[in-house]
């Protein structure tokens, strides 16, 4: 696990002290940055990807993706990293990733797709939407502490918040994007905190669509060790939290 040295890393320089120049340039940076965003949102919606994205329409979604034949791991993907940008329900596109493309390979799409997704909304927080986010937090005195936690326990924070639901996990993306938490630690904490949620659902969901009563049981017992896992995990990582000191310069 990466160790998030503070003094080490340049802090993200606050909106309200930037200057006038950097104001404007940031500006237009989340005016392309959403143009582009909404432009494939558009497209999606006139090709009637959107129209798919429920779970009544399995049955159509499936053959829809059957259909794309090589393209479907992307488009699954893309559709992943709209839903994180815009606030959209993972788990509708984590159930669809195991009914689609089998457990194992729902998987590693849905372990693509989200990571991606986290990272993009990371990096529109960080660099293109910076004033819309800091209203929000202000907003948000939860989120506030996402800030204060980061400088005091560096990505141990973010290791709390991906895996104890306090904070909504799309508006982490947005959030952490304001820290001075490094991308790549961002991305490798991430990752390992939404594999067991992720395999839980996509082996669940897999299991249906097998056609072998073993293979099926087989999924669905993966599925059980990963749901008990995830009931847990909340409570052990609370007690590793309330049992560290929260001003305690040695985490660092």
């Amino acid at each position: 696990m990466p160790k998030h040295e503070h003094s080490a890393v340049k802090p993200v320089q606050p909106l309200s002290e930037s200057g006038p120049d950097e104001r404007r340039s940031r500006r237009w940076k989340f005016v392309i940055g959403l143009a582009v965003v909404a432009a494939g949102v558009a497209s999606a919606r006139h090709f009637g990807v959107l129209d798919f994205l429920n779970l009544d329409n399995i049955d159509r979604l499936d053959g829809w993706f059957d259909g794309l034949g090589w393209w479907a791991p992307l488009v699954f993907v893309f559709l992943w990293i709209a839903s994180a940008v815009f606030f959209l329900p993972g788990l509708i596109l984590t159930i669809a990733g195991g009914l689609i493309f089998g457990a194992v390979w729902g998987t590693v799409w849905t372990t693509v797709g989200a990571n991606l997704g986290a990272i993009a909304a990371f990096l529109i927080g960080r660099y293109l939407a910076r004033g819309t986010i800091e209203n929000m937090m202000e907003r948000h005195g939860g989120l506030k502490r996402i800030d204060d936690g980061v400088r005091r326990q560096g990505w141990r924070m973010l290791l709390i918040t991906r895996l104890v639901p306090v904070f909504p996990f799309n508006l982490q993306n947005y959030a952490y994007g304001l820290t001075d938490i490094p991308l790549k630690t961002y991305a490798l904490v991430t990752l390992p905190c939404m594999l067991p949620a992720t395999i839980a659902f996509n082996f669940a969901a897999g299991s249906v669509r097998t056609g072998d009563l073993g293979r099926t049981l087989w999924y669905l017992g993966v599925a059980a060790v990963f749901f008990v896992l995830l009931s847990l995990i909340p409570k052990w990582v609370g007690k590793k939290a309330s049992s560290a000191a929260p001003d305690d310069d040695s985490s660092q």
